[in-house]
């Protein structure tokens, strides 16, 4: 039922954007193209999400059949809003023609091709600019580097470096140069250690098989730590059976080690320069709403003190909403990732930054600070779901850690 649901209402969204084009252009081939392009991508949608035993596993087919129908969606809604728009007026000119002129018969006027081409410019933007995060955007990867200040920074970590990266989805990639290509840019940036925030899957552990030796080359001084996220616990996979999802999982921690990461399950570890250290503190993950809740920042920091100096790996960060950012134990710097800046809004640097995101999650791109705490949310190394990125790009983070002068 709800698949029939969705095709009647695309068909009339559908029939009511060819309006336009039918407004605009007169000639016969532009039209079918339109229709064309319609039931391809609509045909190919319910091909891709119906096909036999792939249940609720989001494969790169799947997800570019999503793509280009959520494309032609925002296409569709603005022409819709135009088309409505002008056939209220239209209504409305016709009705007080009816009943305040001279004229016996009720007749609507023809639509403009003003409004039509209007349209279709505006319609225009989302498009391209979804088809171009498909092909471009996703693989347009920033560095984005921060300086912060800590009155209880140990001494011999003035001016430490770190890199973080979050959310790899390595079940989305199609183009081993361009990941290539960032994992040595994130080796370029020579940090003293390097950190990954979760979800370095879609589904499955096997999603790794082809990119484990590149990710195995990300190296640093004092190495590269990781947490879990989410989508690394296999719950989005239809198991036949929970020893199957107990060896995914696994198998998944096994790939981390085998690659040299330190994978931190509700742990602790330190890194020390002579008699001085800072604590690396990773909890699995812990999310608001319907997310998993393994995260249990009380036992990854057990003999860990208010004093100690805490670097927190934590995949989502309501969790430092939640417990993190008030607990007693004072967390300086807290990393998260999970939002994705959902892979789609507005930055331009001074100016503004927007994302549909930020009404789901009030930290969800870049540093935030309170209560003298901080918390970094990267907006992902990979994508999910929509193949693209628009104006939110791929995130590597540089971090420097500096002790404030009196």
């Amino acid at each position: 039922m709800r698949w029939v649901i969705f095709v009647v209402i695309y068909i009339v969204l559908s029939f009511y954007s060819f309006q336009a084009v039918k407004t605009v252009f007169k000639t016969n081939w532009v039209q079918y193209l339109f229709i064309g392009l319609v039931v391809l991508i609509l045909g190919n949608f319910i091909y891709q999400w119906l096909q036999p035993g792939e249940g609720r596993v989001l494969t790169q087919s799947k997800s570019y059949a999503f793509g280009f129908l959520l494309a032609m969606l925002s296409a569709e809604l603005i022409l819709v809003v135009f088309m409505f728009g002008e056939d209220i007026a239209r209504l409305l000119s016709a009705t007080y023609s009816k009943f305040f002129t001279a004229k016996e018969s009720f007749h609507l006027p023809s639509r403009r091709k003003f409004v039509g081409t209007l349209a279709l410019g505006i319609a225009a933007i989302p498009f391209a600019s979804l088809l171009y995060g498909m092909f471009k955007g996703k693989y347009n990867f920033r560095v984005l580097s921060y300086d912060l200040e800590f009155d209880d920074l140990p001494e011999a970590f003035d001016g430490y470096q770190i890199t973080q990266i979050s959310d790899v989805h390595s079940g989305s990639f199609d183009n081993h140069n361009k990941i290539s290509y960032a994992v040595d840019l994130i080796n370029e940036q020579q940090s003293d250690a390097i950190f990954f925030t979760g979800d370095l899957v879609n589904n499955l552990a096997s999603e790794m098989d082809e990119w484990s030796d590149l990710f195995s080359t990300l190296k640093a001084k004092d190495g590269v730590f990781s947490v879990l996220g989410n989508h690394d616990y296999g719950d989005y996979v239809d198991w036949a059976n929970t020893l199957e999802k107990e060896n995914n999982l696994n198998r998944l921690k096994e790939v981390q080690k085998s690659m040299g990461w330190r994978l931190l399950l509700n742990e602790n570890v330190s890194i020390n320069r002579g008699e001085q250290k800072i604590n690396l503190v990773g909890v699995e993950n812990w999310g608001k709403g319907g997310f998993v809740k393994h995260g249990d920042l009380d036992k990854a920091a057990a003999d860990l003190t208010k004093e100690d100096f805490k670097i927190l790996l934590s995949h989502d960060p309501s969790y430092w909403q939640e417990k993190i950012k008030s607990d007693p134990k004072h967390y300086q710097l807290t990393l998260s990732g999970h939002t994705h800046g959902m892979q789609f809004g507005i930055e331009i640097p001074g100016w503004i930054k927007w994302s549909p995101i930020k009404y789901r999650y009030e930290n969800w791109a870049g540093i935030y600070e309170e209560l003298g705490r901080y918390i970094n949310v990267n907006r992902g190394f990979g994508f999910l779901g929509y193949p693209g990125r628009v104006g939110i790009w791929p995130e590597v983070t540089v971090i420097k850690l500096s002790k404030r002068k009196a």
